[in-house]
């Protein structure tokens, strides 16, 4: 298994058939809060998503036929080693993902463990269920059965959290799985699978790809023996692959872009609706598909609203992510924050005002070139502007 090399890299390998196997071709991945390489991904070809996709087919008749207490049994083993290894798990996600270490220790891994846990067992109440039409004589009913290899494609703003609520789900009702996630955050996914290993989940029914969406997504999406693909991402990409998969009828479920609003009557709870906007417009750097993107407030209590939302908004502090005292760490990647202050530049250039978030952070040395970007806060824009349509994804 990977081990960091002479210069402190850390080198993922590909999980397939319940081995970790190298691969030819490598791909950076960076530490967003120093903006420094820290790892290298397999950029995974055809021939070895083909790989990871035979053993996935090899392993589907045993497992769909195993029992669901022992599946139950095998997930629950999963979820409490890595339940035992929160804080190291916590501490790689936030280093991967750019999060602060408290968000992943309170957010990500828990609801990872929580994940494994809840369809391990909502699988021992699985019923199928049956209806007669007394007249005619007749009773209808439905059976559920495994569906075969899933292609699960899985997001980077809750890495580990995202990828297990799909994983979860497939193994628990036996199908196998051909995983890859973000490129940009792969590195407890691979930890996962030595978690799985050691929990005993047969060889081929959990293996893992890493690469690009281009690369190793397409060869996953159109690959004749993976049967389904669980997708989370964009609309754009979302598009592709239905295209790439239609013909060969497969299976989808996308998950795609938001734009959620906040409406604000006032008849509200003031001081809870402000707490709670900011928390929802700003957690996870606003890297969150379901984080507040535009707030709609009635004009009596707009101007007091604003001014408390500024107030609490300067004060939701942007650092280090291993500060205790950071609530938002860094962005993802470096043209990430470009797209995102991108959206700032364009409504200072088309008549918005910024109320805050241009101010200059102070940042150690070692995260001076890390991807971080203040709270910010943008008012007296259009409703038809790109800035309150597009789905911004930053804070």
């Amino acid at each position: 298994m990977a081990c960091p090399d002479a210069n402190g890299l850390l080198t993922i390998q590909n999980f397939i058939n319940g081995d970790f196997v190298p691969s030819k071709q490598h791909i950076d991945s960076y530490d967003p809060s120093t903006g420094k390489v820290y790892a290298k991904i397999p950029e995974s070809s055809k021939e070895e998503v083909d790989a990871a996709a035979q053993a996935a087919k090899r392993a589907f008749p045993l497992w769909s036929l195993t029992e669901a207490k022992e599946r139950c049994r095998i997930m629950i083993k999963i979820a409490d080693i890595l339940e035992s290894r929160l804080a190291e798990f916590a501490a790689a996600e936030s280093k991967d993902q750019g999060k602060t270490i408290a968000t992943a220790t309170i957010v990500d891994i828990p609801r990872a463990v929580h994940n494994m846990r809840f369809f391990a067992t909502t699988i021992l109440h699985d019923v199928n269920t049956s209806s007669t039409v007394d007249k005619l004589g007749i009773v209808n009913y439905t059976t559920r059965e495994a569906c075969g290899v899933a292609g699960l494609i899985s997001p980077w703003n809750l890495p580990l959290y995202l990828l297990t609520f799909k994983i979860a789900p497939a193994i628990a009702w036996g199908n196998t799985v051909v995983a890859k996630p973000s490129e940009m955050t792969s590195v407890t996914s691979w930890m996962f699978a030595k978690v799985c290993k050691e929990a005993g989940l047969p060889d081929g029914v959990l293996n893992f790809t890493y690469g690009t969406g281009p690369v190793t997504g397409d060869a996953i999406v159109c690959h004749p023996d993976i049967h389904l693909i669980s997708f989370t991402g964009s609309t754009l990409t979302a598009e592709r692959i239905q295209s790439a998969s239609s013909p060969f009828c497969k299976k989808l479920s996308l998950e795609l872009g938001g734009k959620n609003p906040a409406v604000i009557f006032s008849d509200c709870d003031f001081k809870k609706a402000v707490a709670t906007t900011v928390r929802s417009s700003f957690a996870n750097q606003g890297e969150i598909c379901l984080c507040t993107s535009r707030i709609f407030v009635e004009n009596t209590i707009y101007q007091k609203f604003v001014e408390e939302f500024v107030k609490q908004a300067k004060e939701f502090k942007t650092g280090p992510p291993g500060d205790p005292s950071s609530r938002m760490g860094a962005l993802i990647s470096k043209e990430h924050l470009a797209k995102v202050r991108g959206f700032v530049h364009w409504a200072q250039e088309n008549g918005g005002t910024i109320q805050c978030g241009l101010e200059e952070l102070n940042l150690p040395d070692e995260n001076k070139e890390g991807y971080f970007m203040a709270a910010t806060v943008i008012t007296d824009v259009a409703d038809t502007s790109k800035v309150m349509q597009e789905e911004i994804f930053g804070p």
